[in-house]
């Protein structure tokens, strides 16, 4: 049966073709985020002279981070943003969890109608005036609050989280019972440890949608204080003055071209998620296979 595993000619051609397609779309994917980071460790004379455009630099410098870093817009946002990920994320996976749990029992009252409910808010919204309206009305107007609560559940996180919840065990839940658990101890001590897969990648999904959040920034913050950071690289991105942005001086940047700047700024917004990611993926690959089994 050997011979039947040897590759033709024709095989290996295709394999050569699949592989190097492969090798060719990754560079591709990842020059612009090496780009940045290049451009933001160059040497502005470096940058001068090569037109603006440099591929492999001949000095680096990491003066455009010190610069970032002594001006206070940038870690005040990236403070911002560290608080309404890690406070968000948790209220989100929190809530979700408390509303999938009880509607993935087929014998709860009322559960189609709930569920028909929130499909109904994937397919429809109520428009971003009325949603204004609700955050004004509510206080929330430059506060932290503006960008956890209006986006507190995910109906499509929620939904596969309720199958994630439905393809557990009954027996489990049903000998905890016997053995006098509640419905919130059955929940905290039996089902939260078995569903760390589907907490892992719904917290990943939360917890990147508040770090790249900028919508909701623009929508209720006036107070630059209070502005995460994606806003601020919002702001410097199209603002014609980095340095106005930033709150300094322009003598301040002038060893310093805006560009680098604003690369700079970019590869200290990306780094976390970076960083995070790879923790996460062997639970993400697991819980999004396993929450979509059933609907």
């Amino acid at each position: 049966m050997s011979f039947l595993l040897q590759k033709t000619k024709s095989d290996r051609f295709v394999d050569v073709i699949l592989y190097t397609s492969m090798v060719l779309f990754g560079l591709a994917t990842l020059f612009p985020l090496y780009y940045v980071v290049v451009m933001s460790i160059t040497p502005i004379t470096e940058v001068l002279r090569n037109g603006g455009f440099v591929v492999i630099p001949e000095k680096t410098t990491l003066e455009a981070y010190k610069f970032i870093f002594s001006s206070n817009r940038v870690p005040n946002a990236l403070k911002i943003t560290i608080i309404v990920t890690s406070v968000g994320t948790f209220l989100n996976i929190m809530v979700t969890m408390l509303l999938a749990y009880p509607l993935s029992k087929k014998f709860l009252p009322g559960r189609n109608y709930v569920l028909m409910g929130i499909v109904f808010t994937m397919l429809f919204s109520g428009g971003l005036i009325p949603l204004y309206l609700v955050v004004r009305a509510t206080h929330m107007l430059n506060t932290i609050w503006a960008l956890i609560i209006p986006g507190l559940v995910s109906s499509f996180n929620m939904l596969i989280m309720k199958t994630y919840f439905e393809n557990l065990p009954a027996e489990i839940e049903e000998a905890a019972k016997v053995d006098g658990c509640s419905d919130m101890q059955t929940l905290l001590r039996i089902v939260l440890p078995l569903s760390m897969p589907i907490i892992a990648t719904l917290g990943l999904f939360y917890g990147v949608g508040h770090w790249n959040a900028y919508f909701a920034g623009v929508m209720y913050l006036t107070d630059k204080d209070m502005m995460p950071i994606q806003v601020v690289l919002r702001n410097m991105i199209i603002s014609p003055s980095v340095s106005q942005e930033l709150n300094v001086t322009s003598q301040d940047m002038q060893q310093l071209p805006p560009e680098t700047v604003k690369m700079a700024t970019v590869v200290v917004a990306i780094i976390p998620i970076l960083i995070i990611y790879p923790f996460l993926q062997k639970y993400f690959v697991k819980g999004m296979l396993i929450g979509s089994i059933k609907g």
